[in-house]
């Protein structure tokens, strides 16, 4: 959480305002600060309104990186649909991926 921190310096507010705003003891904000790394998912929202931010930039989402990625690759959006699939109609075809992967490996 040390990205929350440097925001609560930026949105102006001391630890002690931000853990009041957020309904938290300033030690517990400390202590995600310090050394938990992470907060619970029931504070993520509060904290994103308190800091003027997004959920996704309070969690460390990128979301640049996810934006410039494009669409989907016919594999990938075939990949999803085999995921629904039964479990046994997806082994018959892990079988038949496995045996093709096995066969261009010899082949190289």
């Amino acid at each position: 959480m040390p990205a929350a921190k440097r925001k609560e310096e930026k949105a102006g507010l001391s630890q002690a305002q931000l853990a009041q705003i957020i309904g938290i003891s300033q030690n517990t904000l400390s202590f995600y600060e310090r050394e938990a790394g992470d907060i619970p998912a029931r504070l993520v929202p509060p904290l994103a309104k308190a800091l003027g931010v997004s959920l996704e930039e309070v969690l460390g989402v990128n979301q640049s990186a996810a934006k410039k990625r494009g669409p989907k690759s016919q594999l990938e959006r075939q990949l999803e649909t085999v995921a629904d699939l039964p479990r046994s109609t997806q082994r018959k075809i892990m079988d038949v991926l496995n045996a093709l992967i096995a066969q261009h490996k010899a082949a190289s």
